[in-house]
């Protein structure tokens, strides 16, 4: 074989290799419903431990759930927080709940990522050791130590949205568009968190959001919502205004493989029947 069809045929076998390891570890089958692998974020519950968390979506029937940054731990110990501080006693503790439960951790945020090295790895350490999907941030300033960990750790990382804030004209997470322009041109395996509830608090229609995203959706918050306005409060899916089967016909049609997490945001003490409903939903989604 002559020199330069052996460096051609190693230089697409690198380029290979290198598309391979561009695509993290997926969600097993067995987490999806209705094609979806869908839970809760533990945000949901967030009058409630983790401990509880984890019982309360699998009473709900999620299969799935994401943690949030600095929850109580459990009913014993309310003072002690979840996160990337933590012992592994209480990770192994977590861990054990989650395998009585048939719940699998897939996801952590939104958490700040530091614009430091050090700051940001404790915060992939804590998803590598829970064998986490994704981490759901904000951080746009770390983007550059973002994609550089996003790479060695190989899990996938998402900017999320919160509603549109006129006081704070600065913040731009809200518009789709700002979004894409941040992760558009990095590590595929960086891209959005769309939070579809806040979409609408900002007089969005999420599905149109969804499709100016398509390719770059790494999870998703889910909401329906009573109203577009910066004052709607979350109903569960299929009664509100979001048009929720638009969405995941959307998400469908971009091959979305990534966590969907129920956020419900209201009816706080007693919200495991409106989640409930929601993956009732999704599942019902799925069957057609």
């Amino acid at each position: 074989m002559k020199i330069y069809q052996r460096l051609f045929l190693s230089t697409i076998a690198s380029g290979l290799l290198l598309a391979g390891s561009a695509h993290a570890t997926p969600i097993p089958e067995d987490c999806l419903t209705g094609g979806f692998a869908i839970g809760c974020q533990a945000w949901t519950f967030n009058r409630f431990s983790v401990i509880e968390a984890i019982d309360k979506t699998a009473a709900a029937g999620g299969k799935v759930i994401e943690f949030y940054s600095g929850q109580k731990f459990s009913p014993e110990h309310p003072d002690w927080k979840f996160g990337p501080d933590s012992s592994d006693a209480m990770v192994a503790e977590v861990e054990a709940r989650l395998q009585k439960d048939g719940v699998r951790a897939v996801n952590y945020g939104v958490v700040g990522i530091p614009n430091d090295e050090a700051g940001a790895r404790k915060v992939f350490d804590f998803a590598k050791k829970l064998n986490l999907y994704a981490i759901t941030t904000e951080s746009v300033e770390s983007i550059d130590i973002i994609e550089k960990l996003v790479k060695e750790y190989d899990i996938r990382v998402g900017f999320h949205d919160h509603q549109r804030q006129p006081e704070h004209p600065n913040y731009k997470m809200w518009d789709p568009n700002y979004v894409l322009s941040v992760v558009k041109d990095r590590d595929v395996r960086i891209g959005s968190c769309a939070d579809l509830g806040h979409w609408a608090q900002s007089n969005l229609k999420p599905a149109d959001c969804l499709k100016i995203l398509q390719g770059h959706i790494i999870s998703v918050h889910l909401h329906d919502m009573n109203d577009f306005s910066p004052n709607g409060h979350d109903v569960p899916c299929g009664t509100g205004v979001c048009d929720i089967a638009a969405c995941l016909t959307e998400l469908k049609a971009q091959n979305f493989v990534g966590n969907i997490s129920i956020e419900y945001e209201y009816n706080w003490d007693a919200s495991v029947v409106d989640a409930a409903q929601t993956v009732g939903f999704v599942r019902g989604f799925g069957a057609k």
